[in-house]
């Protein structure tokens, strides 16, 4: 098993179309996936330790139970996972956590949403002003039929 295949999750929202696509790309492919949550947060000077403290806290109780149950229907599949959870701006946290691991061979982002690729400036989303970047093609399953 030599693929490496990332699912990008964004605040906690996850399509289910998503994950039965990767699941079956993973099964097909022999790969290996890895779940990544990223949650938006801003960390400022101003902010009051114990009430960010007890807000991440909650955070990963949350995701950390979402996470548990996304990889329970990959392993009964016989398929390999892991997971991470990441906090802060998005694309900050995504190239950090992409320049700590091993290539991927395929990203598929899981929120379901239409990214909007056309467009310049803050009518974009943040992934898009990434995708030129990644050494690997971005999969995007949406809800549209």
């Amino acid at each position: 098993m030599n693929h490496e295949m990332l699912i990008i999750f964004e605040n906690e929202q996850v399509f289910s179309g998503a994950l039965a696509y990767a699941r079956e790309f993973a099964a097909r492919t022999d790969a290996r996936v890895t779940f990544l949550m990223l949650v938006a947060m801003s960390f400022s000077s101003f902010d009051f330790p114990g009430v960010k403290r007890k807000t991440l806290q909650k955070i990963e109780t949350k995701t950390g139970m979402i996470l548990a149950e996304l990889t329970e229907s990959f392993i009964l599949k016989g398929i390999e996972t892991s997971a991470a959870l990441r906090i802060g701006d998005p694309s900050q946290e995504l190239l950090k956590f992409l320049a700590d691991r091993p290539s991927f061979q395929a990203i598929i982002w899981g929120s379901g949403e239409d990214l909007p690729f056309a467009g310049r400036g803050k009518g974009k989303h943040w992934l898009c002003h990434l995708v030129g970047n990644l050494e690997c093609p971005l999969l995007t399953v949406t809800r549209r039929l």
